[in-house]
């Protein structure tokens, strides 16, 4: 099994660096296979999914549909995957909290607290997050 880093994934789901993505496209169908995937760890999917929301402004449906697709092929496995998917079956019906907030709240959940303390606004009104006053 090899890691794979944000910038593979981001060139693979934006396709906004032909060459780049070209040679990412090789590496992954070469190196990541059913029997030997690529791993994608969970900093590099906060990473991808904050680049995404932030600098190229993907709506959520477009952030959903992104990370499903590569969520359903054999190329890659994640960690933390069943929270990842947990996150997906919510985050289209919430706005103003990012995938990322909402990644958080479920893995310190899976980790067995009772909530997450914030001082994000937005993200205290996620279940699972209390406000710092």
């Amino acid at each position: 099994m090899i890691g794979v880093d944000t910038n593979i994934l981001l060139r693979i789901v934006v396709k906004d660096e032909p060459d780049q993505y070209a040679r990412a496209r090789r590496f992954v169908s070469e190196n990541c296979t059913e029997l030997s995937p690529g791993y994608v760890n969970r900093i590099v999917l906060c990473e991808l999914a904050w680049t995404l929301e932030r600098s190229y402004r993907l709506s959520r449906d477009e952030m959903a549909e992104a990370f499903t697709s590569l969520l359903s092929g054999f190329e890659f496995v994640f960690e933390n995957r069943d929270a990842i998917e947990r996150v997906l079956d919510y985050y289209g019906d919430i706005r103003g909290v990012g995938f990322v907030d909402m990644l958080v709240a479920e893995l310190n959940r899976e980790a067995g607290c009772s909530a997450t303390a914030t001082f994000d606004k937005r993200a205290r009104r996620l279940k699972g997050f209390v406000s710092v006053r």
